[in-house]
């Protein structure tokens, strides 16, 4: 579960004031608003990118408010994707696994297994450059969830994608949602977008959670 509550974010002259909502166990949900509404904002606070005022952030009831990023157990997909241009798909798969000191054998057996759920074992000895969005988008999702993360957070992963794409994108977080069980927390600015993958739907507006659907 993700729980937030009466969160409160200061960033340059904007401020993220008292915000609160939940996304139970293995759940998707969707923070959704207009450009500048403070959805990434506390995205970013949940994944440690962003310091928190006051308020509370918990993972499976646990805190997490001011733990380091790489201990709070979320794969994080900001909206670059923020792929390196020197490595390999397999080597950006294998990457939060090699930093964490996977023995070979494991880290090879988890690249196979993320590659087949996320369609791309052809795509393994290239290079980002030349790959599709849609490609990209796949080969950071897997980057993040390397390592099993309990929650997955995705910052506007289809904003940049055409329509067919995006559809399928559609049927690809669904479904490894639906298989892997992962608490997922997606940003948007798209009501369509939400309605199509969402549980729960928390519609930010002036720094604030106005409404849930």
């Amino acid at each position: 579960m993700i729980s937030v509550r009466d969160l409160v974010v200061r960033a340059g002259g904007f401020t993220l004031t008292g915000i609160s909502f939940e996304v139970p166990d293995n759940e998707y949900g969707v923070l959704m608003g207009r450009t500048g509404c403070g959805k990434t904002t506390a995205l970013e606070a949940i994944c440690g990118l962003k310091k928190v005022s006051s308020g509370r952030i918990m993972i499976n009831e646990q805190e997490i408010t001011y733990m380091k990023p790489a201990a709070r157990g979320i794969g994080y997909v900001p909206q670059d994707c923020a792929l390196f241009s020197t490595m390999t798909v397999r080597e950006h798969l294998a990457f939060p696994l090699v930093i964490r000191k996977w023995p070979t054998g494991q880290i090879d057996n988890r690249v196979e297994e993320l590659a087949e759920l996320l369609g791309i074992k052809n795509l393994l000895k290239r290079k980002p450059q030349g790959l599709s969005g849609g490609e990209k988008q796949r080969v950071a999702l897997g980057r993040a969830l390397a390592r099993h993360p309990n929650t997955l957070c995705l910052d506007e992963p289809l904003s940049a994608l055409d329509e067919a794409t995006r559809d399928e994108m559609y049927e690809l977080l669904q479904m490894v949602q639906q298989r892997t069980g992962v608490t997922t927390l997606h940003i948007t600015h798209s009501m369509n977008e939400a309605q199509r993958l969402a549980d729960r739907i928390y519609v930010f507006e002036n720094g604030a959670v106005v409404r849930k659907k």
